[in-house]
């Protein structure tokens, strides 16, 4: 929704309930069933698609980790997760023969 402005009004029904105008779903990429984040700060509220508020907020929780651990490069990054994934299909199958056929 970059650069596009949308203004819609809702009217609040009883305990609250408010149906959110479709361009305000369109332009959130949510369909029925999504989920939506509301961000209070002071009076103003946004609404945001929860995939990506959580991942928004997971980047900024994560931002400088890679560095700290000395992981300086991308190739650095992508050497780690296919240890990582090596390791982790190396357990796999670890418990799979613990547990048999």
């Amino acid at each position: 929704m970059a650069g596009r402005k949308i203004v819609e009004h809702a009217v609040v029904m009883e305990n609250g309930r408010v149906t959110l105008p479709k361009s305000v779903l369109e332009a959130l990429g949510v369909s029925e069933g999504g989920r939506i984040t509301f961000v209070v700060e002071g009076e103003t509220v946004q609404l945001v698609h929860s995939a990506v508020y959580a991942m928004e907020t997971l980047q900024e929780g994560m931002a400088g980790e890679a560095e700290r651990v000395g992981l300086t490069s991308e190739d650095a990054v992508m050497l780690l997760v296919a240890e990582v994934r090596k390791n982790r299909a190396s357990s796999e199958r670890i418990h799979r023969l613990m547990r048999g056929p």
